[in-house]
């Protein structure tokens, strides 16, 4: 570690002292309980929730993630391949309001300031490293190659199933949580969005943006990508920084979407206040989004144009796609080819019953469809199929009264970008958002147990002194006229 780094950390450890210890866990001990709270998902949200929680005296919170170390836990060092982030690096990450845990602050103690005053964004390795960082240096705990495959809600608490790689090979477990928070990316209330023709082509020739490819085994290959969007563009620029011979993107619009629609509102006014706005204001936000469609960055596209053996491909949908002669054979609206593989960069679809882990409660959660009917011109099925979130983020009931236990199951992935109006999980919304969820947790761990917090608080308590302090000093008239 550099001088410069080991004075940074000094530094960030005298800003944790200076903000005094961290609080007692003030919550309740019920019996049979695991854990206050599960987090489920240990990247940059599961890791800035512990440290919130934290701070916050709620003890017994756990993380969980389903890879297999810390190196493959989150987004950044597995299926995100950009150069830089797509968010400006002056926003607010997991550091809570503290200068001395931000990026910036890391990042000008090992590159110095004049390092940071140069970039527009921040690198994705960077970022990565600056995560782990954050999770080391506060003793964040993450218990990996933990998957969580069932919520099995109860009167008193959930029974969460969980499947659990060990030496041994996989184990089942059951443990119990009061509350949990759903950590777990952009898939966490969905699926990846793949649909015909791509939904008949086997794995073997097809691969959705999320999964893990194996680019370099694309060197030499013909190579087709659909999708418009940022992701799309960062996948075909790494296959044709792997050697594929030649890489087709196919987009459906007769442009690239060019136009950030959503930086309109991004001033504190509108974000503060967003979760506040009436529903039609919400959805009119988040249909303008979706019709005027998710921008890549210029730099993603810069990143494919500099490569003659890049082609693009617009108005240009996919209307048949098999595999003959171990090649995919595709017709789309602008002539018939022949591709090695296919990888489709065509975003996620919001889904609760795509998930396992929901099972039991996908049916009762009310959905924007079920909550609010926009106009016929208005009409949006994939915005209609996301939550409709509380104010702490959390599921609600389709039906009053039926499942009373969603209010303890927050949302922190994608699927509250309607509710929200930002990409829920990522760092914009962590200012706003994360602070909002562990307030809550903490009213709702509180009131649960009120008689006991009032039995606590109405406790006896020792004096600090006793009378002999001041009884010498008593005004008494008569010692006044005696000493006269």
């Amino acid at each position: 570690m550099s001088p410069s780094s080991q004075l940074h950390d000094q530094h960030a450890r005298e800003t944790l002292r200076l903000i005094g210890p961290d609080p007692e866990d003030w919550v309740v001990a019920r019996p049979g309980i695991d854990h206050n709270v599960l987090i489920v998902g240990g990247g940059q949200t599961g890791a800035a929730f512990a440290f919130a929680l934290r701070r916050a005296g709620i003890g017994r919170v756990d993380v969980i993630d389903a890879a297999p170390d810390a190196t493959r836990a989150g987004v950044w060092t597995t299926y995100a391949r950009m150069n830089r982030l797509r968010t400006p690096k002056t926003l607010p990450g997991p550091e809570a309001g503290l200068p001395a845990l931000s990026f910036q602050a890391w990042h000008e103690a090992r590159h110095g300031e004049a390092s940071y005053a140069d970039i527009e964004r921040i690198g994705r390795g960077q970022w990565a490293e600056y995560l782990a960082w954050y999770r080391q240096f506060l003793g964040i705990a993450v218990r990996y190659g933990t998957t969580l495959t069932l919520i099995e809600p109860t009167d008193a608490h959930f029974r969460l199933h969980l499947t659990v790689r060990s030496e041994r090979g996989l184990e089942t477990r059951v443990e119990t949580a009061r509350k949990i928070i759903l950590g777990n990316g952009v898939v966490g209330n969905g699926r990846p969005n793949i649909l015909p023709p791509l939904a008949g082509l086997p794995p073997s020739h097809l691969a959705h943006t999320s999964d893990a490819i194996d680019f370099a085994a694309l060197a030499g290959k013909s190579v087709a990508v659909i999708g418009g969007a940022a992701s799309a563009f960062d996948a075909a620029a790494t296959a044709l920084e792997a050697g594929a011979r030649d890489v087709h993107l196919f987009v459906r619009r007769a442009r690239l979407p060019a136009v950030p629609v959503s930086r309109a509102r991004a001033y504190p006014g509108a974000y503060d206040n967003f979760p506040a706005l009436p529903d039609a204001l919400r959805w009119r936000q988040a249909l303008r989004f979706r019709r005027a469609g998710s921008t890549a960055p210029a730099d993603a596209v810069q990143r494919v144009t500099r490569f003659a053996n890049f082609h693009l491909h617009l108005g240009a949908p996919w209307h048949e796609a098999a595999v003959v002669d171990q090649r995919v054979q595709a017709r789309a609206a602008d002539g018939d080819f022949e591709f090695d593989f296919v990888i489709a960069g065509t975003g996620y679809a919001v889904d609760l019953h795509a998930r396992p882990e929901l099972a039991r409660i996908a049916d009762h959660v009310l959905l924007w469809r079920d909550r609010y009917q926009p106009a016929p011109e208005e009409r949006d099925d994939a915005l209609g199929a996301h939550p409709y979130l509380g104010d702490a983020l959390e599921y609600l009931e389709k039906q009053p009264g039926a499942a009373p236990f969603l209010k303890n199951i927050h949302v922190f992935n994608p699927a509250g970008f309607v509710s929200r109006g930002v990409p829920v999980g990522d760092v914009p919304c962590m200012k706003r958002d994360i602070p909002a969820v562990v307030r809550r947790i903490s009213q709702d761990l509180f009131l649960e147990d009120l008689d006991a917090h009032e039995a606590r608080m109405s406790a006896d308590v020792p004096a600090d002194f006793d009378a002999s302090l001041y009884e010498p000093h008593v005004y008494r008239e008569r010692d006044v006229e005696a000493t006269e």
